[in-house]
This record gives structure tokens, sequence and C-alpha cells, in this order.
């Protein structure tokens, strides 16, 4: 459970306190003593600490120094970062409160603050028997000579805990996870935001001939699901929707192509862009944005069972096409694939997919973002980039030239899929392209979806890379479309 971060008017009452500062002047008096000041300004001009820690016996104060960095977007992080350090300090004291009071005024930072603060307290201690890890803290209280609006508390608070979910979901392990265990845990989600939800299942699958989620899903004991996710509110600003398409592999062994040792170790991830993209919905539903989306979440996980997919079948895909499988290890497409195709039903605005979908991503550009590609959506792509700086889930843009589309042609079927050894995270995107016929934008997620390492407020394990990054986009949205 997160923190929840409350507004309040009120002067502080003994207790934790942190006082975030770009300027050591504006530290209202009869906080500090002289020599403590003295220290301060040793602590952040000559040891170049961002954060100073005062023990006042009963409770803490904390003094955080806003760097005067000129790029917003580092600033911010900055901010973000600072509160996940904070965090860490308040768990060793077990703090279940604390006051973060802005004697500047300084809104954004210290919402940034606030978010590092809170995402800082994610765990997920689900199968530990010993709770002690449990992080205590569960209000963070602002108070501001210039306090943020209600509704973007609010709406801040919402996105904390769809990311939260969205990490709980990609954290939980296969044994208790299956593709049907996914999506009830979907129709929960839709229930508690007011979304709209359908689930198919196996039958419904086989009429609509999905051949590459039932081709992936031969080998596993364990039936499909596709699940639809809807937010259509009445005052809605847009009449063709936003959807929004996540590779939902539950757990990927590689298939007949068995993954090598280590490899397999996470793969439990392989479902973080279904995660993200149920997530997302949920917030946007439960902060009621005026905004029309919908969710396709195709999952199955890909086994080596008797009836697997073997290199050289030949798939026909929702839309007709057939596909040459060459390796069964990239799998995530074929079920991406059939969502696409299956998404014009919708004569979408724009659809957005995301996919911790190639290794080659990840050797590309690490976990510092993830890869980003478009068509018919250069505009859309600019905005979504500009939402990625925002909330420092970057996107780093790579073509979609059709010369990478010879790569992936096939001698017995219409197309293959795989290509070439080289840019494979490009021709994993130009074969989703093929299913398309809207603008357009592929994501793959495959470095920051999944940690192994803490990294400040990400965490270790499920991040929850795109819930921020997609609600950042929808809100900008709304504000350009003057709601």
């Amino acid at each position: 459970m997160l923190p929840t971060i409350t507004l309040t008017n009120k002067e502080q009452e003994l207790g934790n306190l942190v006082i975030p500062v770009s300027r050591l002047s504006k530290i209202p008096a009869g906080i500090f003593t002289t020599s403590e000041k003295g220290y301060l300004k040793k602590q952040i001009d000559d040891f170049k600490q961002d954060v100073v820690s005062f023990n006042r016996l009963n409770y803490w104060v904390y003094l955080f120094y806003i760097k005067p960095e000129p790029d917003r977007f580092k600033r911010l992080e900055s901010c973000r970062k600072g509160g996940c350090q904070i965090a860490g300090l308040l768990h060793q004291q077990k703090a279940d409160k604390v006051t973060v009071f802005d004697p500047e005024g300084n809104n954004e930072e210290v919402m940034a603050f606030a978010e590092g603060l809170s995402l800082g307290c994610y765990c997920f201690l689900k199968y530990k028997t010993d709770k002690d890890e449990e992080n205590k803290l569960r209000e963070i209280e602002l108070y501001s000579s210039n306090s943020p609006s209600a509704i973007h508390i609010t709406h801040l608070n919402i996105l904390l805990e769809a990311v939260s979910r969205c990490r709980d979901l990609i954290n939980e392990p296969n044994s208790h996870l299956t593709a049907n265990g996914f999506a009830r845990a979907v129709e929960k989600m839709a229930k508690e935001s007011g979304a709209g939800v359908e689930v198919f299942h196996q039958q419904k699958i086989e009429a609509l001939k999905m051949g590459g989620l039932l081709g992936v899903n031969q080998g596993s004991k364990e039936p499909p699901t596709f699940t639809v996710m809807e937010w259509k509110p009445e005052n809605a600003k847009n009449k063709k929707p936003y959807l929004f398409v996540g590779k939902g592999i539950i757990y990927d062994t590689g298939g007949m192509n068995l993954k090598p040792g280590d490899f397999m170790l996470n793969m439990k991830d392989d479902m973080s862009g279904a995660a993200a993209v149920a997530s997302v919905i949920y917030a946007i539903a439960r902060a009621k944005l005026p905004v029309y989306v919908v969710g396709l979440m195709p999952a199955t996980d890909n086994r080596p069972g008797a009836e697997a997919l073997v290199s050289g079948d030949i798939i026909t895909m929702h839309n007709g096409t057939t596909v040459e499988v060459l390796n069964t290890d990239a799998e995530g497409r074929l079920i991406l694939a059939d969502a696409l195709s299956y998404a014009s039903k919708f004569d979408p605005a724009l659809v957005i997919d995301l996919a911790t979908l190639t290794g080659a991503a990840l050797r590309a550009i690490g976990k510092f973002g993830a890869a980003a590609m478009q068509s018919q959506a250069v505009n859309e792509l600019e905005a979504l980039k500009f939402s990625g700086f925002m909330v420092y889930e970057r996107l780093v843009e790579f073509p979609l030239w059709d010369d990478y589309g010879e790569q992936i042609k096939s001698d017995l079927a219409d197309l293959k899929n795989t290509g070439s050894s080289d840019a494979g995270m490009i021709t994993a995107g130009k074969f989703l392209q093929k299913f398309t016929a809207y603008p357009y934008i592929h994501l793959d997620i495959a470095g920051p979806a999944f940690l192994e390492k803490p990294d400040s407020y990400r965490g270790q394990g499920g991040t929850g890379f795109g819930v921020r990054l997609l609600f950042d986009f929808i809100k900008s949205y709304c504000v350009a479309a003057k709601v």
C-alpha cells in the first residue's frame, strides 16, 4: 500500500517534516538554529548533499535542496529521486506520517517530490512471512504557500495507485497468475473504476480466428484470454477512441525455441505491457477523464508442450494474413498482431501498443527508456515524447522504413515472424505495422519494464513503465481540448 498524499492548511505540529527549498534563505525562521544553518550550507555547498537530516529525538526534520537545474525535466526527476531517498530514511524510522512544508511555493517540484516519496515506498511482500520490511508510511501531508489544486492531488493519488497495481501484476509469479487470473484481475479493476470490460475465452477467440494467440497457446495447458477494457464517458471529447494494446505473455519459456539458462529467470514480466494497459485505463476511469479509451489485452503463456508450435509452422492470423513461424520465442508479435487487427473494428484515432518485445531494444538503449516507432502518427509521437520527458519515461524513436519490410518476407507465407539479426526491434515493429491501417505507435518496453536491481523510485522488479506516460499523454489531450 502506498501512502496517500493530502493537502493541509494548518501549521506543522511536532512530527516528521521535510522542507524542499531552492534557496536556503527561504527557510522560515525558528526551524533551524544558526549553527544548524551553517551546517546545512556546508553540506550543500562543500559536500554537494541534496538531503540533510536532523534528529529531534521524537521526530526528524529533513531538508531537500532543489538544485538550480535549468532543464525542467531533469529538475523534476531529481525531485522524484530526492523524494525516494527520503522515503528510505523514513522507512528506517518506521514513520507512518510526514509533512512536506513548501515555503517557496514550488508547486511543480513539490508534486514531483511527493510522487517519488510515495512510489519509493512500494514493496511486494505478498509471499513474505516476515512483514518487517513493509513500509509504514501511510500519509504525506503537503503544506504550501502555493498549494496544488485538490483535483491534481486526487489525480496523482489515483495514478500512483494504478502504478502500484501494475507493479503487483508484473511481480506476481506464474504459479499464482494465469491468463484467466489476469483477466479476473482486470475485471476487478474495471469494476472498481467504473470502466467496462469483456473477456473473450477460447471459444470466442477461435470464432474470431485469432491464429496468433491460439498458435502461441498451443503448447500450454492453460487456455488463453483476450480482454477488452473500455472507458467511454458521456462527455468524451473524442468520437474515435484512443486504443492501448498490451502484450500479455503471462510467462515466456520461449516455446520450442527454449530460452537458455538465466534468460528465463524473469519471464513473468512478459505481460508488463498488458498490465500497464489495464492500469492506465483504471486510472483514466477513476479520474473520470472525458476521453474515450479502449484497452486490448491478449494473454497466454508460451510453453513447449506437446502441441506447441515448431519452427516452420504456418498460422493464419485474425485478418487472414499467413505467417511462417521461424522462431517460437518471437511470440509476442503474434498475439499483438491479432489484437492490432481486431483494433480496426473501433475505427481508432490512434493505437499505441506496449510490449516487452525484443532483447534488441534492451541492448540498444538499456533500461533508460523505450524504443518507439510510428506509422501515420508523427504529431502524436511528438506529444508522447513530451509526456515521456515530463514523467521521465523517455522514448527513443526508431524508423519503420520500407527497407526493413524486406527482411520479414517469407517464401512460403505472407510474412515470417523474424528478420535478420540486425535491428531486431525495428523488424518486430515492421511486422506489427503490417496489421495496422490507422495512426499507430509501437513501444518496445523491454528495457525499463522490469529491473533486477533497485533504481530509485522505480524500485526493483516490475516498474509499471507506461502507466504514468500514457496517463500524462491523455491528460495533456484534455488540456489541449480545453476540458
